[in-house]
């Protein structure tokens, strides 16, 4: 029964069939409405209906995390991970933290967010399926990257200064600030007066704009597909490449009009 669970497991995770596939498009779907939940309650008073929510949520999110886990080919490797780490404490902020009365960690679920950064199998699945994403595949991943960058570095900027019985508004002014200080236009309405925020904003503008022209580069250079040369390895390569650049090897690159 045991080894029956785990080879359905591991089929869901990182097999390539199409039910493994559409699994692993729910999984992110879900990852993606929780991220959303987060979002929208992080900056609202806890209530019996949220506490409940929350915990149905941690128990799922643990369930995952355990099946992650063991169906895993490096566990060390994966407890290694920003995301696994992530996880963990978003769980803790679900499961443990309402019963030590810690409510200010709450922010910290916003963690989540980081599994929406890297996910080698949903890449595969997604270079497979959409012709869209491997066209657009930098842009979009520089997109996400920047997207995540800045709804967790706002939650931070919440939870340090946003004052005991601050609410959504306050998120918003913190989402405010966060913009200003990346794109470096600074309208001086809103400004940080400690050290921790000042440090805090030069982490916001070097990271910040480093990621943004990650996402610029990416939009306004020629775009390229995944592909891997069976001879050098090279993953890169034009669109309407016929030839590995590095090695000469001749490529047979998938395209709409491919038969």
């Amino acid at each position: 029964m045991k080894a029956s669970l785990k080879k359905t497991l591991t089929s869901l995770y990182l097999g390539r069939s199409r039910r493994a596939t559409w699994f692993r498009y729910g999984l992110i779907a879900f990852d993606l409405v929780t991220i959303l939940f987060f979002l929208a309650t992080v900056a609202v008073q806890l209530t019996p209906a949220l506490i409940v929510i929350n915990t149905i949520l941690g128990l799922l999110i643990l369930m995952d995390f355990a099946a992650r886990l063991w169906v895993a080919d490096d566990r060390a490797r994966m407890l290694r991970q920003v995301y696994t780490i992530a996880d963990v404490i978003v769980v803790g902020t679900l499961l443990v933290a309402p019963l030590l009365d810690l409510h200010d960690l709450a922010v910290l679920r916003i963690l989540r967010g980081l599994r929406l950064i890297h996910s080698y199998h949903l890449l595969r699945d997604l270079r497979r399926d959409s012709a869209f994403f491997r066209r657009h595949e930098d842009a979009l991943l520089a997109l996400v990257n920047l997207i995540v960058f800045i709804f967790v570095t706002t939650s931070f900027v919440f939870a340090l200064f946003a004052e005991d019985s601050a609410g959504p508004a306050q998120y918003v002014d913190a989402l405010y600030f966060t913009v200003s200080t990346l794109t470096t236009t600074g309208y001086g309405d809103i400004t940080p007066t400690t050290p921790g925020g000042k440090l805090l904003s030069v982490v916001i503008m070097v990271v910040g704009v480093a990621l943004f022209v990650q996402l610029a580069g990416a939009v306004l250079r020629p775009s390229k597909v995944t592909h891997k040369c069976p001879t050098c390895g090279l993953l890169r390569h034009d669109m309407d490449a016929v030839h590995c650049k590095h090695c000469g090897e001749t490529l047979k690159i998938e395209t709409p009009g491919a038969t």
